[in-house]
């Protein structure tokens, strides 16, 4: 059989998969053909792999990893949150920004008053920096409308960018991110809402795949996200969770019981919940850009979750309010300088762990036979040196099902 495209001499290839050993191979090479990763080895690729059409990539001098995998973003949404940056440099807390009117309700009035289209046009940006950047699959968070029509808007303006763009969208319903103004004091009446109307309707129609709730002290209860959750389970979403990320609330464990596929941010875990999370499978995705941006001085525990055998993932969290960066890149570097993980570590935690958050691990993830041919070539000899050298886009190419999409700095499609 016939390669439709080889990259050769690939000084390092990090292929991220789990039967590979340490997962990295040296100077070898990876043969695509009809979008699927059809063989890849150390060594020189097989002449017989080799035709008249083949494209061949020298990857001499460069790092070749799986595409990057986004596992949590709220990606469409309305407007920006700049002019809270001299609040925040000032010590101003967020619940009084929040009564300035600033804070998230601020975004979901911007996204209320955003037309579709503009919310597209604002998320096809978005979309464009995070595959530039080697992003090729990102899962977004609906939970700026917190309204039927507005969800609704959001959920629909993913689905159909995800026909049109090269990145893979998969969306999440979150309309438990916060309790609207409208529903202010009254948050089992908002519950029943989502529940009874929302939910139901978002199912029907295949507009997300998962569902996600902000456990938190003054946003929802463990018992309140237990519901929400059991609700979306009977309609067929899987699940997630924002847990334990200000107050130990035991959503860590929540996620395990519910058999959620990531508990999400986890500054506040406990250790019974990161022990929880191990042996149930429970994939972590921590957030490194968040406590970064909000100058918290602490991050996940991601060093005691691995020792543990907890599944780490990592991801930007890209918001408009504590977190807004698509790029994976500088994430990576929080990473290792906030949570102490190897640079080894770290890419595969935006890879094949991040696969597994969004249930594709079988699908993308490593560079694998099989799986899809989305990888990311970097101008860099190692990944040590794409952590070290922080600040810039090492990416030289992108491969999005086994077509390049972007080389040299820019989107070719």
């Amino acid at each position: 059989m016939k390669a439709d495209m080889i990259i050769i001499n690939a000084s390092n290839i990090v292929s991220c998969s789990d039967v590979q050993g340490s997962g990295i191979i040296n100077d070898g090479y990876i043969a695509v053909k009809d979008g699927i990763i059809l063989d890849v080895s150390s060594g020189n690729a097989p002449k017989e792999l080799k035709g008249e059409n083949t494209t061949i990539i020298d990857a001499h001098g460069k790092t070749v990893t799986p595409g990057l995998i986004d596992a949590h973003t709220h990606l469409v949404h309305g407007g920006s949150r700049e002019k809270e940056l001299p609040l925040k440099l000032k010590g101003v807390p967020y619940l009084e920004i929040l009564k300035m009117g600033g804070g998230i309700l601020s975004t979901v009035r911007n996204t209320r008053s955003a037309s579709k289209e503009e919310l597209k046009s604002k998320a096809v940006q978005s979309l464009n920096q995070m595959l530039l950047h080697g992003t090729t699959t990102v899962e977004a968070k609906s939970g700026y409308g917190l309204d039927f029509d507005t969800e609704i808007k959001c959920l629909e303006a993913a689905k159909e960018l995800n026909t049109t763009h090269p990145v893979d969208i998969i969306s999440t319903y979150m309309g438990a991110h916060a309790i609207p103004e409208e529903y202010k004091g009254n948050t089992q009446g908002y519950i029943s809402f989502m529940v009874d109307k929302v939910m139901p309707y978002v199912a029907d129609k295949g507009l997300a795949e998962f569902l996600d709730v902000f456990c938190e002290e003054g946003v929802f209860s463990p018992e309140e996200s237990r519901y929400i959750m059991k609700e979306a389970q009977k309609l067929g979403f899987k699940l997630k969770i924002h847990a334990d990320e200000i107050i130990p609330l035991n959503g860590a464990e929540l996620a395990v019981e519910m058999k959620a596929a990531s508990a999400d941010h986890l500054l506040a875990a406990s250790d019974e919940g990161i022990a929880a999370m191990a042996k149930a499978g429970v994939t972590a995705v921590t957030l490194p850009g968040t406590s970064f941006y909000l100058m918290l001085g602490k991050y996940a525990q991601a060093r005691k979750m691995l020792d543990c055998g907890v599944r780490v993932a990592i991801a930007t969290d890209y918001n408009p309010g504590t977190c807004p960066t698509e790029n994976l890149q500088s994430i990576m570097t929080f990473a290792c300088f906030g949570m102490k993980m190897t640079p080894e570590e770290i890419i595969k935690a935006m890879t094949l762990n991040a696969a597994y958050a969004i249930d594709r691990n079988t699908e993308i993830g490593s560079i694998e036979k099989g799986k899809k041919a989305d990888l990311v070539i970097f101008n860099a000899p190692n990944i040590d040196y794409v952590v070290y050298h922080f600040g810039i886009n090492h990416v030289e190419k992108v491969i999005k099902n086994g077509n390049i999409v972007v080389e040299e700095g820019k989107i070719i499609i």
